[in-house]
Parts: C-alpha cells; structure tokens; sequence
C-alpha cells in the first residue's frame, strides 16, 4: 500500500532538518553591511561599553558570516550513574564573529554584550566542562598565542584575529584552542566579588587549557584571548528535546553538562 502522500511529505522535511542541522535565525538584514576590518576600523576609537554596544548592534542586525549561523553538533555521553545518559547540542563553528562571508574577525565581548547576544539568539554560554568537550570534538585545533601588551585593547583583538588566521590557513571546520571561553559558572555566585567575568580555556595541543576557571577580572573586562562561544538552548536528550536549564534542573542530567566538582554549575 502506497504512504499517503502528508505523511511522505513530513518524512522528507523531517529527513531534510536532521541533514541541515540548526540555524541561527537572521530577522533583520543591516541597511549597510560592514566587514571585520571596517568594524575594527570604527572601533579603534571606541572605550570598550561602545565597541560592545557597537559589536552588539552589528551581530544582532545580521553583520556576522553566514557560516556562524550554520551551528556545529557536539555529543556527549556519560554512565557514571549507570545509566547510559547522550546529549547533543549545537554550537557555533568558530568564536562570535562581526562582519561578512568574504570579510570577517573575531571580536571579544564583555560577558554582558555576550548574554545580551545569546539571549536574543536562543543561545546561552557553555560550561567549563563543555568547553572541554567542544574542544574534543574539534576538527580544527590551533595552539593558543599568547599578547602580552596592550591586552584589552581592541587593536590587539585585531591583531590576534590576524594571527588566528595565519595559524588556520583556511581549513574549515569546528575549531578550538584558540581563545578563552566566557562560561557560565556557580563560580560567580559563590566568589566574594561581585560583578565578575567567569573564564577558561585556551587548550594546548596535549588538551590542557592554560587558562583555569578563573573569575578574578570585573565583569566589564575583556581582552584578546576572551572569545563568545554561543550554545542552542535548545538540546536533545537521550532523544527527546529539552531547554538547557530543565537539563541543568536535573540532578542526574546535568552531568552530561557541567562538572560541579570544578563550580562548572549553572548560572542564568
């Protein structure tokens, strides 16, 4: 007997969302669109509450890569509880970037611009343990170059962009190992200090990250090794789609997530 011909037509859309993955959605296309270079250009002359109002301003109006919208998936797996827990969930191929297809650079962000960014995309900022993850699933990884002057400012974001680059010589793929990611952390909570910027990364060739999660810097602060790494909230769970937190709610689930040995825990 022939499938009826509604049910033939979920099956091949159905079939064609798995193929294409998840996209970031583009609701508003910029008037003018700006490259890397320009958004560096402009942003020389900036302190940094208006590079991260511009930044936000440009990603948020549609001046990012096309492939920033194409995320990567990223599966985790974890039976420590004897039970065969697998997680999928999506992310961005490359750090948060502003510009073109054919011209574009990575820009740091403060954690504020960044949840401001991830908010309106549907997206929220990973944990420790998932940075450790994103990086063991990389196809693309590069060792870390560390700047010494002139840390947090913004020609030397250019420049370690420019650096970046040279390193990737065009491979594509999911890449890590080249920045320290902003993370979400109890961390921040828990520190005396308020108003901190949780980081950690920056994974060298034998895996280890340079950088320990650390929540020393004001939340105001970024530098050239910060990158935005942006996450779909939205993540399938042992084969059934959950919200982000309703998996951190979880006392057994979250562990495919987070490390809380490390304070890798939510915080939203």
């Amino acid at each position: 007997m022939p499938m009826p011909r509604i049910i033939l037509l979920l099956l091949i859309l159905c079939l064609a969302g798995c193929r294409q993955g998840i996209v970031l959605q583009r609701t508003v296309e910029p008037a003018q669109q700006i490259t890397g270079e320009q958004f560096y250009q402009t942003a020389m002359t900036m302190q940094w509450k208006q590079r991260d109002s511009f930044a936000v301003a440009a990603i948020l109006a549609g001046n990012r890569p096309d492939f920033m919208d194409r995320l990567v998936p990223v599966t985790v797996r974890d039976s420590a509880t004897g039970r065969n827990m697998r997680a999928t969930y999506y992310v961005t191929p490359d750090y948060l970037s502003v510009g073109t297809k054919d011209s574009w650079a990575r820009i740091p962000l403060t954690p504020i611009a960044a949840q401001q960014i991830a908010d309106s995309l549907h997206c929220f900022l990973p944990t420790r343990k998932m940075v450790n993850d994103i990086y063991a699933a990389a196809v693309v990884k590069l060792t870390p170059v560390p700047m010494y002057i002139y840390r947090d400012s913004t020609v030397t974001m250019w420049q370690h962009h420019l650096i970046i680059e040279g390193q990737r010589k065009g491979r594509k793929g999911l890449i890590a190992g080249i920045k320290k990611d902003v993370v979400i952390s109890d961390l921040l909570t828990r520190s005396p200090k308020a108003n901190r910027v949780a980081i950690y990364g920056w994974h060298k060739p034998d895996g280890k990250a340079i950088q320990p999660l650390y929540t020393g810097h004001v939340d105001w602060y970024a530098d050239y090794s910060h990158g935005i790494r942006l996450v779909y909230r939205t993540i399938k769970v042992n084969g059934r789609w959950m919200d982000y937190t309703a998996v951190m709610a979880d006392p057994v689930l979250k562990k495919l997530l987070t490390d809380e040995a490390v304070g890798d825990v939510l915080r939203y």
